[in-house]
C-alpha cells in the first residue's frame, strides 16, 4: 500500500525487531486475556495490547510475509469444516449468499451518507471509506479515483478492529460460550498424526498455487480452503490442526490489526476512531436487520447468521467462528463471496456514476 503524508500504511513490511517486539506483546496480551476468561483471547488480546502499545508511541510493525503464512494455515483450518455432513446443511445458502449483495449495497449506500453528510468527507472518499469490506483493494482504488487513501486504510482498519472486538463480547453477554476453544474438541500438538498435518501442509501449498494459477481473488485463504474441503468433505482427512496452531494464527492476526496504529498521530487515531464508531455502529445495525429476516425465514442459528453478515474482515471472522465452533464453514463462505462482491462491483457502480478516475499529469 503506497505511504501517504501524516499517517503510516495499513500493513507494512519492517525490520524484524519490531515484528518480533508486537508479536510478543501480542502474545502477552493474548495470555493475559485467556488468564481472564475473556472471549477469542489470543486475538484480541493480541490485537488490543499491540493497539494500545502502537497508541502509546510503540513503534511496531507487522510482516506481510509471516501474516500471509498465517492465512494459508487458517484456510486450511477452515477447509476442515467442510465435513460430509454439511451436504445436509445447504439447503439455505443459495438464499443468504444471495442476499449478500442487498446487505453490500444498502450498507455502502447508508455508511456512504453518514460519511458525506455527517463527516464530510469528499464523495470518493466517503464512498470507498463505506465499502463493506475489501480494505487493501478499497484503498488502492479509492485512490485512484481521487479518494484519500490514507483515510480509507484507517476507517476500514478501524471498522474490522471494532467489530472483531463488539462481536465476541456480545455473544458473550447474551450467554454464549465464547471461550475460544477451551471445550473437549480441542486437539493438542502431541496428540496429532503428522502423515494428517503432512496431508494439511500440502493442502495448503497446492491451494496457494492453484490460486496464483488462476489469479483468484484472496487466493490465500480461499485456495487453501477449497483444496482442504474436498479433501474433508470426501473422507480423505478427519484432521484437525492443533491448539497451539490456532492460537498462533489468532496472536499473529490479532497483532497485525493491533499494529495499523502504529506511527500515526494519536489526535488523527482518536479523531478517526470517533468518525469509525459511528460508521460501524450503522454497518452492525444493518446486519442485525438482515439477520433478523434470515434467521428465522431460514431456520438458521442466529449466531452462525450474525457472524456471517458481521463487517469485519474475512480471515477475522472466520477466525472467530473457527475458534467459538460456529459454523466455521457458512461463515467462511459468506465472508469470501461478500468480499468478492465488493471488491467486483464498488469499482463498476462509482465509475458508473462518476466516470473514469482521474488521469495524472
Amino acid at each position: 500500500m503506497p505511504r501517504n503524508s501524516g499517517g503510516a500504511p495499513a500493513a507494512k513490511t519492517a525490520a524484524w525487531p519490531r515484528v518480533v517486539l508486537a508479536l510478543a506483546i501480542g502474545a502477552i496480551g493474548g495470555a493475559i486475556f485467556d488468564v481472564l476468561g475473556l472471549p477469542l483471547a489470543w486475538m484480541l488480546g493480541a490485537m488490543t495490547a499491540t493497539a494500545v502499545a502502537s497508541v502509546a508511541g510503540v513503534r511496531l510493525a507487522t510482516q506481510r510475509h509471516l501474516r500471509g503464512g498465517m492465512i494459508v494455515v487458517l484456510g486450511v483450518m477452515l477447509g476442515a469444516a467442510f465435513t460430509p455432513d454439511i451436504l445436509g446443511r445447504l439447503s439455505a445458502w443459495p438464499v443468504s449468499l444471495a442476499a449478500l449483495v442487498p446487505y453490500c449495497a444498502v450498507t455502502a449506500l447508508f455508511v456512504g451518507l453518514y460519511f458525506r453528510r455527517v463527516v464530510g468527507f469528499d464523495p470518493p472518499t466517503a464512498y470507498f471509506c463505506a465499502a463493506p469490506g475489501g480494505l487493501s483493494e478499497m484503498v488502492i482504488v479509492g485512490g485512484a479515483f481521487g479518494g484519500d487513501e490514507r483515510r480509507i486504510a484507517l476507517i476500514h482498519g478501524m471498522r474490522v478492529f471494532l467489530v472483531v472486538m463488539a462481536i465476541p463480547l456480545a455473544l458473550q453477554a447474551a450467554g454464549l460460550d465464547v471461550a475460544g476453544g477451551r471445550g473437549a474438541g480441542r486437539v493438542y500438538l502431541g496428540e496429532v498424526d503428522w502423515g494428517e498435518m503432512a496431508l494439511l501442509g500440502g493442502c495448503g501449498v497446492v491451494g496457494v498455487g492453484l490460486a496464483r494459477l488462476v489469479r483468484l481473488q484472496a487466493g490465500y485463504i480461499l485456495g487453501p480452503m477449497l483444496v482442504s474441503g474436498a479433501v474433508h468433505i470426501t473422507g480423505l482427512s478427519h484432521a484437525q490442526l492443533p491448539w497451539e496452531v490456532i492460537a498462533a494464527s489468532q496472536v499473529v492476526i490479532g497483532s497485525a490489526l493491533g499494529t495499523r496504529f502504529s506511527g500515526i498521530a494519536v489526535a488523527v487515531i482518536f479523531r478517526t476512531l470517533g468518525q469509525a464508531i459511528g460508521a460501524t455502529a450503522i454497518m452492525l445495525v444493518i446486519s442485525l436487520g438482515f439477520v433478523g429476516v434470515l434467521t428465522p425465514a431460514l431456520e438458521l442459528p442466529f449466531a452462525a447468521v450474525l457472524l456471517a453478515f458481521a463487517p469485519g474482515g474475512v480471515a477475522e471472522m472466520s477466525l472467530v467462528a473457527l475458534a467459538l465452533d460456529i459454523d466455521t464453514a457458512f461463515v467462511a463462505t459468506h465472508h469470501l463471496v461478500r468480499i468478492a462482491i465488493v471488491v467486483a462491483l464498488a469499482p463498476l457502480a462509482w465509475r458508473a456514476f462518476s466516470g473514469p478516475p482521474p488521469t495524472s499529469t
